[in-house]
């Protein structure tokens, strides 16, 4: 249930990795107070209301059609439509963005809403296709060192299990994701450094499956893999997990069934399918024969693994480790704070690679690779 919200003035979503710079949209959650806040631009933007600032009066105006409302920074009286109302909570600014609770907006402008509790955001319905807005807690700050490193071992059952772990901040204005294919042609392959490099990405870990031992000279790659936007690689009825993002970092995991509905609306930047799902809304959950796989490397062995997962405060978490069953890899990934996870491509695949050199390095060439760029700002 949306308890409250606030609004923020912020820039549009990164437009070419060269441009980066600009402001994540993304809003807050007050939760001693229960209160949701978004940004102001955000509406004006995405949901393309009118939306005035009086400086010298701190005062917004939001408009649509019939319905106005006029807020002030630090009250909590508001003018709907020349009529003085109480709201919930007061319009406030951080870090030089102004915030303004959302329930109002939802009384006023008749805002059609839900809260997408998998993902962590508000989805407006808007037009044909719905808008998603990320929320974190007040408390959550957007790092200005956005990728950090580190080995940490968990404990699973009788085990211990040495994990390398790259966490990225999504909501960094300096982060932007991509998706890596060897030579830009599907079909060959690249040692996943030179994927990095070429693409001038600061990290990047094995995608998808691949025909590795193809006897054609031909490592067709295997489930849907979108870059740029454009889908280069098919595979319809495929049923295992895909991860998705859009041009502005908005990470989700969805089934194969899922995807290919999704992917005909067009908001999806990237996409490598390969799995099977770990972590669903902070569950361990796998059933990788349900998603269709059969292999004893992926069914029941011990092996080296990548996975790749999102936490409900908007941080993606890519783990690599060097044995383990895919039980085992759920329950790390679950120790790592992830709300939702997959599998990547595993055993000889299994690379990681930051800032210029290995930190898991691949046995083998691969067929294409997820990757981070970082801008300098």
């Amino acid at each position: 249930m949306l308890l409250g919200v606030t609004l923020l003035l912020a820039g549009g979503p990164w437009q070419q990795v060269a441009e980066a710079g600009g402001i994540r949209n993304y809003g807050y959650m007050d939760t001693k107070s229960n209160r949701t806040y978004v940004p102001i631009r955000y509406l004006s933007e995405q949901l393309k209301y009118s939306v005035a600032w009086n400086e010298q009066a701190q005062e917004i105006t939001v408009s649509k059609e019939q319905n106005k409302i006029i807020l002030t920074i630090g009250k909590k009286t508001a003018i709907w439509n020349d009529n003085t109302i109480q709201v919930d909570a007061a319009p406030f600014v951080r870090g030089g963005v102004t915030y303004v609770p959302i329930r109002v907006m939802i009384d006023a402008m008749n805002l059609p809403l839900e809260w997408d509790k998998s993902g962590s955001t508000l989805v407006f319905q808007n037009g044909e296709q719905p808008s998603k807005l990320p929320i974190i807690s007040l408390e959550r700050e957007v790092s200005s060192q956005p990728i950090t490193k580190k080995q940490q071992t968990f404990n699973v059952g009788q085990k211990q299990i040495k994990a390398t772990i790259l966490q990225i901040d999504l909501l960094s204005k300096d982060i932007q994701l991509g998706v890596a294919v060897a030579n830009n042609k599907i079909g060959t392959v690249d040692s996943l450094k030179h994927m990095a490099t070429v693409n001038n990405a600061v990290a990047a870990m094995n995608g998808t499956y691949f025909d590795a031992y193809s006897n054609t000279g031909i490592q067709n790659p295997f489930g849907y893999i979108v870059q740029n936007g454009t889908v280069v690689n098919k595979s319809p009825g495929d049923k295992r997990s895909v991860l998705v993002f859009t041009k502005d970092n908005q990470v989700e995991i969805l089934s194969g069934q899922d995807f290919q509905i999704r992917v005909k609306e067009g908001q999806i930047y990237g996409a490598l399918q390969a799995g099977p799902r770990l972590v669903t809304n902070g569950e361990v959950k796998v059933d990788p024969a349900t998603e269709g796989f059969r292999d004893p490397k992926i069914l029941t062995n011990s092996g080296s693994r990548s996975a790749v997962g999102v936490t409900r405060d908007h941080k993606l978490i890519l783990v690599t480790i060097p044995g383990a069953k895919v039980t085992e890899l759920a329950q790390v990934m679950l120790q790592v704070d992830a709300y939702q996870a997959m599998g990547l491509d595993g055993g000889a695949s299994s690379g990681l690679y930051y800032q210029g050199s290995y930190l898991t390095s691949p046995g083998r060439e691969l067929s294409n690779a997820l990757l981070i760029y970082q801008s300098k700002s």
